[in-house]
């Protein structure tokens, strides 16, 4: 299969759909696999890191969807995106389809075959590509509430863990 990660185009998003470690077990199965240039900056992944774990490097978005089967992503297609797809392409992202009904009629107009990660689940029943992702929202909620508690982010200047003679933020 040819296998294509795009660049994130969403506002503030860093993280890439393939790591060069997912690159190098696709290729080593026989894949192929296509890389913006650049897609892995957020994150510190060198297009250098791609090449050596046997991933092509592409120039634009327009390149990884032409050449591939696959596109995977970590957040929805953007508009620009959508324009891309064709109805034998495969889709594997977030998609949080249920609070955009715009971005659900524009993918279904592409068709494309879309799987969404919240929605694969375990035989058990559990949502393992979701568990992760909520275990991180998880630990930077308090990370989060606290910029959020500073003067400067308009806040109340509460410090979350006090200080000597200063008692610390109460729940």
């Amino acid at each position: 299969m040819r296998v294509g990660a795009p660049k994130e185009i969403k506002d503030n998003e860093y993280r890439v759909g393939l790591t060069p470690s997912s690159v190098a077990e696709l290729t080593q199965a026989g894949h192929e696999v296509f890389i913006e240039r650049g897609a892995g900056e957020g994150a510190e992944l060198s297009d250098a890191d791609y090449i050596a774990a046997g991933g092509v490097l592409l120039d634009g978005p327009a390149a990884v969807f032409a050449r591939a089967e696959l596109i995977v992503k970590v957040k929805e297609p953007q508009p620009r995106e959508i324009a891309l797809l064709r109805p034998d392409q495969v889709v594997f992202t977030y998609f949080h389809l249920a609070a955009d009904a715009q971005l659900t009629r524009s993918l279904m107009a592409s068709g494309a075959h879309c799987i969404a990660y919240e929605t694969v689940t375990a035989p058990g029943g559990g949502l393992p590509l979701l568990a992760p992702m909520s275990e991180i929202a998880g630990r930077l909620a308090p990370q989060i509430g606290a910029h959020f508690l500073e003067k400067q982010a308009g806040g109340r200047g509460v410090l979350l863990a006090g200080a000597p003679g200063v008692p610390p933020a109460e729940t």
